[in-house]
């Protein structure tokens, strides 16, 4: 199994449980076909860099996940039909970049729980 990363963007008209439903669609479809979830993470709503389909905003979301290489086709296909998606990107990672991807997380998951604590601490 191959180690991937896909970065899709929804369209910014979407409530907050449409984007969260369209984030699980997709999480469960890599998962009924074999693939190993490892990260998911929301960015939130982000400038576009230039306007796709009229629109200048949209929902940044990132999946990591463990797949056979024939699954990517088929995760395009469905990209490509849902149209809440306006952009998507799917990469192979090699050694280098997914111990870039690992590190990254720790260090995310190291400043979430510092912050945790300062919370804890000022009440």
């Amino acid at each position: 199994m191959n180690h991937y990363e896909t970065v899709f963007i929804l369209t910014p008209v979407l409530s907050d449980v449409q984007m969260k439903e369209a984030v699980e669609k997709f999480t469960t479809f890599l998962t009924n076909n074999g693939a190993q979830i490892v990260n998911v993470e929301n960015w939130g709503l982000r400038k576009l860099a230039y306007p796709i389909q009229k629109k200048t905003t949209g929902f940044y979301n990132l999946i990591e996940f463990d797949a056979e290489p024939s699954l990517i086709k088929k995760l395009e296909i469905a990209f490509r039909r849902d149209e809440r998606v306006i952009r998507f990107l799917t990469f192979f990672l090699d050694k280098y970049a997914a111990e870039y991807a690992a590190k990254r997380r720790s260090l995310k998951g190291a400043k979430t729980t510092n912050a945790n604590e300062e919370v804890k601490e000022e009440k």
